[in-house]
């Protein structure tokens, strides 16, 4: 198949490597031209602009969008749809919040342009291990993509699959990021834990590699775990500083307005929230409260 890549960020420049190697013909834009020079440094043929874009690939066109979420995605798939023709499809395959994306298919529908969403997950290990990919949107709509979904799957048969009606895919990606924000913050309390058993003096590296095989607990993200610590045992060139992309904090709102309990991923977005603050106010009034009615000590800050 052919299709644009629109977004040629670390993931798009390693998803358009994946395809032309799965022998599709993939144009690629991007508004760094450095960008697209090493899209074309790969096989693709690449776009000056959009319209570019669009001219170079035969009705019906095929777009994969492959851009940051919120203000960027909405302004991206705008200026697509004025360049497109009736009958093409625009893929949104980034960390979109589903309901932009309910919003875009509505949007796109009035302009006869068919709208795909594509819950991506993968990383930088995609292009080598291949793309877990959620699919949301019109199946006859999805069928017709399907060489494009097995190239990018770690196989054709696995890890990929139209989950549900436009929305869905991105719906299911956000669920995925909060559980995944949930297993991190258990792997790290754990290891935390053991860090601070001083009188073992254990090795944490080791402990991990332990895990790794036989262990209910082993997972690729223990293997990844394993080879950080490897690398930096201590971590001691590390800020604890842990940002957010957005879908822990959409999947905790929409649990709330589900009526479903999570608490869990929850307390692993506090705590991600947490780690940003250098001297929390709360704390700081608990020890002025404990003080106040029992006489406790205090911190004097430095």
């Amino acid at each position: 198949m052919e299709l644009a890549m629109i977004g040629l960020g670390k993931m798009g420049g390693n998803m358009s490597e994946r395809l032309i190697r799965g022998g599709h013909r993939v144009v690629a834009f991007d508004v760094s031209p450095d960008a697209v020079k090493k899209a074309v440094a790969i096989g693709a043929e690449g776009a000056n602009t959009l319209a570019e874009a669009v001219k170079k690939l035969a009705a019906p066109r095929v777009f994969w969008v492959m851009v940051p979420s919120g203000k960027i995605t909405d302004m991206t798939i705008t200026a697509l749809s004025q360049e497109a023709e009736p009958g093409d499809i625009i893929i949104d395959g980034g960390n979109s919040y589903y309901k932009d994306s309910l919003r875009h298919a509505r949007e796109l529908e009035e302009k006869g342009l068919h709208f795909v969403d594509v819950g991506t997950s993968g990383g930088v290990w995609g292009l080598k291990e291949g793309y877990a990919l959620m699919v949301g949107g019109d199946k006859a709509i999805t069928d017709r993509l399907t060489p494009i979904f097995e190239t990018l799957a770690p196989a054709k048969d696995k890890g990929w699959g139209r989950v549900g009606p436009a929305g869905a895919g991105h719906f299911t990606k956000m669920v995925h990021n909060g559980i995944e924000y949930g297993l991190m913050q258990a792997y790290a309390e754990g290891f935390e834990i053991m860090h601070e058993k001083k009188d073992f003096d254990l090795d944490l590296h080791q402990v991990s590699e332990i895990w790794r095989y036989g262990s209910v607990v082993r997972s690729w993200l223990l293997d990844l775990t394993a080879g950080v610590l490897a690398q930096d045992p201590t971590l001691d060139d590390l800020e604890a500083y842990v940002p957010d992309s957005g879908e822990g904090r959409w999947t905790v709102a929409e649990a709330i307005d589900l009526d479903v309990a999570a608490p869990v991923i929850t307390l692993s977005l506090q705590r991600r929230i947490r780690s940003r603050q250098a001297a929390p106010f709360s704390e700081k009034l608990l020890s002025a409260m404990r003080n106040a009615f029992g006489g406790h000590e205090t911190k004097k800050a430095r």
